[in-house]
């Protein structure tokens, strides 16, 4: 980008997140947002749900600056953030659902990211971000390196440097980072791994606007039918070609292995348990990271999917509309020639004032229907002396299916495999029989399992009767949750 005046100035006019640093309610929106969407790594929030968190926002604040603070309801201030002279956040309808939908834009993100960085920093470090530069450069000269003998002389070099480590490492000279280094790398990928869940967004973001690109095209184009479709594909695969996809694609082979989240689960947790890292005081998510990673990810590849599958049903769509116009013209040229054929009459053929008859049938009127006065009668309401238990209104159970499947997805993450009865005994089941069946409606619609009738498993649970616990057992065939 370049630096000019123009440039600045239309950025300063246009761009949402020089708006949102501009605005009267800049704090209001960087905190709420930041502590909603940014902070918890939340994607999505409905409208309701989210309007709810805004509206005791808000009220606190009125607290604490008056009651005048903050007029509006929480609703239109959302509409308003989400409004297209805004665009701080993104309002959308999901696929099978009537209710709107809210998502963080890409430049309210970086606007947000941006405020963070302004508070002073205790401690700034520099090493690992040279260090880093020089692997950087070192990879990019290596994996460009063509001739085989320089590449041989160059992993030689390195073979003889970890050769040379070993034997310091058998001699007793074991060099360890000291706290000063320890922080400051630690300070580095806590950067890095914020900077990465940032930029999902901005990849989801790039896919959308190509989306609405493609359909802005096919709803203008004039041309023959199979040019739109080379063309639409064809994008499709610069983009699954691109440097951006490229990378997002090695960077998910990467992160799928389970062997590489073993890793990084085993690395954060010894990392975190260092004194050094320990006096920074990390966020508590930072433990889990690389499922954040993983969650962002997935949550881009079934952007990517739908867009794919709303866009070819929009396709087919203007097909069949297309096809049916071309009917409708070939049967109505079809029944004039026959009419004219033998005795072509002169001037009009036909008239027709109006598409259809409108009749209006005497027995479709409504009779009159007489008011009725009611009769209050001037009664003493006397109580019952029936006594009803009121307890039966309240022991309704309601299992949260969302909850199950958060936790068969955990299980999951760092299992190839799980079977119902270790996923109970992992995750006691707190609402008996009707919490089984969830698991099972589960199993059938939204996760791939495998049953093994030759395998029958107990599943035991407890349930209060008459204020005495009592365990209950179910027999059932061996059901596996397969990743």
């Amino acid at each position: 980008m370049t630096f000019d005046y123009s440039t600045l100035d239309s950025l300063r006019s246009h761009h949402p997140a020089w708006r949102l640093l501009r605005s009267d309610h800049a704090a209001l929106v960087a905190s709420f947002l930041h502590r909603v969407f940014v902070e918890p790594n939340v994607r999505v929030m409905a409208a309701a749900d989210l309007a709810e968190a805004l509206e005791d926002e808000l009220y606190a604040l009125r607290q604490q600056l008056g009651e005048d603070s903050f007029p509006k309801p929480a609703l239109d201030y959302l509409n308003d953030w989400a409004a297209p002279d805004k665009g701080w956040l993104r309002k959308f309808y999901a696929q099978g659902s009537d209710e709107p939908q809210f998502d963080l834009t890409p430049a309210t993100e970086k606007a947000i990211a941006w405020l963070g960085s302004l508070s002073e920093r205790s401690f700034v470090g520099t090493e690992s971000r040279l260090l880093t530069l020089f692997e950087l450069l070192r990879q990019m000269s290596e994996g460009s390196e063509s001739d085989p003998a320089r590449r041989i002389t160059e992993l030689q070099k390195r073979r003889d440097e970890i050769d040379a480590g070993i034997e310091r490492v058998l001699a007793g000279d074991v060099p360890l980072l000291d706290d000063t280094a320890l922080k400051d790398r630690f300070q580095q990928f806590m950067q890095l791994a914020r900077e990465l869940l940032t930029d999902f967004r901005e990849v989801e973001h790039n896919f959308r606007s190509l989306d609405r690109r493609v359909r802005e095209r096919i709803a203008l184009w004039e041309g023959a039918k199979g040019e739109l479709l080379e063309e639409i594909m064809g994008e499709r695969d610069t983009i699954a070609d691109s440097d951006q996809g490229k990378s997002f694609r090695a960077f998910w082979d990467f992160l799928m292995s389970s062997r590489r989240q073993e890793e990084l689960t085993e690395l954060l947790d010894r990392v975190l348990t260092l004194a050094p890292v320990a006096e920074l005081k990390p966020d508590g998510r930072t433990r889990r990271v690389h499922y954040d990673w993983l969650e962002a990810g997935e949550h881009a590849q079934r952007t990517v999917a739908q867009l794919s599958q709303q866009l070819r049903r929009f396709l087919d769509d203007q097909a069949w509309l297309e096809n049916r116009r071309i009917m409708e013209i070939l049967h109505g040229i079809e029944s004039k020639a026959l009419t004219l054929r033998d005795t072509p009459p002169e001037g009009a053929v036909m008239t027709i004032a109006e598409t259809s008859a409108d009749f209006n049938l005497p027995l479709e009127r409504p009779l009159h229907t007489p008011s009725t006065r009611p009769l209050i009668e001037d009664i003493v309401i006397e109580g019952g002396d029936i006594e009803l238990d009121a307890a039966a209104l309240y022991g309704q159970v309601v299992v949260d299916s969302a909850q199950l499947a958060r936790q068969i997805r955990q299980t999951l993450q760092a299992r190839s495999q799980v079977t119902l009865r270790e996923l109970t005994e992992a995750y006691p089941l707190q609402h008996g029989l009707a919490e089984l069946v969830a698991y099972l409606q589960l199993g059938s619609e939204t996760f791939k399992t495998v049953v093994d009738e030759e395998m029958p498993e107990a599943i035991e649970w407890e349930v209060m009767t008459d204020d005495v616990a009592r365990r209950r057992r179910a027999r059932l065939p061996r059901v596996i949750f397969v990743r």
